[in-house]
C-alpha cells in the first residue's frame, strides 16, 4: 500500500483512545473521553466496569464507547465472554474487542476458537466486534488460521494485541493480516504505537484502526 496522506483529523479517525490500565481512576477516564471529543478520536476503549461511565460522557458524539471483553488473557469460558459483551452493550458499548482463546489456538483446537469468538459475536447488537488474536504468542500459520476463523464466524476486524503480552503490533503482523483477511474486513493495530511514525507505519502495512494509549501524541506530531 502506498503511504498515506493524513489530516490531523483523518488521522484521529483511525485511533482508537485506549485507558485499560487496572488503577485508572474515574478522573483519568474522564479525561480520555474528553480528549476523544477535542480531537474527534473514532472511540474510547476501556475495561467493561468503564462502559456506563463513557457511554454516558461520550453522549450525543459519534464517538464510540468500546469495551474489552475477556482481556487480556483470553482465557475465560465462552459463556463468561458473551455475559460480558452482553452487560457492556446493554449498558452503551458499541464496539467490542475481545481476547480469542489463545490456549485453543496453540492447541490446534480451532472449533473453540471458533465458537468462542461466535459466542460474543452474538451479543454485538448492531455495534462492532475486534478479535484480538495476541500476535506475539502465535506463530504465522497460526496467525492466519484465527484471522480466517474470525472472519467465517462474523467479526468486523482483526486486531493484533492486548499490548499486555510480550509484544505488540508489528508491520509484519498487520500486513499479514491485511494480505489473510482481504481489504473488507477492518485490522487493527494495537501495542507499543506510540509515535506519528509507528501510526503512519501501520496504516501503510493495512491497519484501519490503531489502538493508542498515545492518540493525542500521535495527533499532535503530524
Amino acid at each position: 500500500m502506498s503511504k498515506p496522506t493524513l489530516t490531523r483529523s483523518g488521522l484521529a479517525a483511525y485511533i482508537d483512545h485506549t485507558l485499560l490500565k487496572p488503577d485508572a481512576s474515574r478522573a483519568q477516564i474522564k479525561a480520555v473521553c474528553e480528549e476523544a471529543k477535542q480531537y474527534h478520536f473514532a472511540s474510547v476503549c476501556v475495561n467493561s466496569c468503564w462502559i456506563p461511565f463513557v457511554a454516558a460522557e461520550l453522549a450525543g458524539t459519534d464517538i464510540a464507547p468500546c469495551s474489552v471483553i475477556g482481556f487480556p488473557l483470553g482465557a475465560a469460558l465462552s459463556s463468561a465472554k458473551a455475559a460480558e459483551a452482553r452487560d457492556a452493550v446493554g449498558a452503551g458499548a458499541r464496539e467490542i474487542d475481545m481476547v480469542i482463546n489463545i490456549g485453543a489456538a496453540k492447541s490446534g483446537d480451532w472449533e473453540l476458537v471458533r465458537e468462542d469468538i461466535a459466542a460474543v459475536n452474538r451479543e454485538k447488537g448492531n455495534g462492532k466486534l475486534k478479535v484480538i488474536i495476541e500476535t506475539c504468542l502465535l506463530t504465522d500459520e497460526e496467525k492466519v488460521r484465527v484471522c480466517e476463523i474470525a472472519k467465517e464466524a462474523g467479526a468486523d476486524f482483526v486486531k493484533t494485541s492486548t499490548g499486555f503480552s510480550t509484544g505488540g503490533a508489528t508491520v509484519h503482523d498487520v500486513a499479514l493480516m491485511r494480505e489473510t483477511v482481504g481489504p473488507d474486513m477492518g485490522v487493527k493495530a494495537s501495542g507499543g504505537i506510540r509515535t506519528l511514525e509507528d501510526a503512519l507505519a501501520m496504516i501503510e502495512a493495512g491497519a484501519s484502526r490503531l489502538g493508542a494509549s498515545a492518540g493525542v501524541k500521535i495527533v499532535e506530531a503530524l
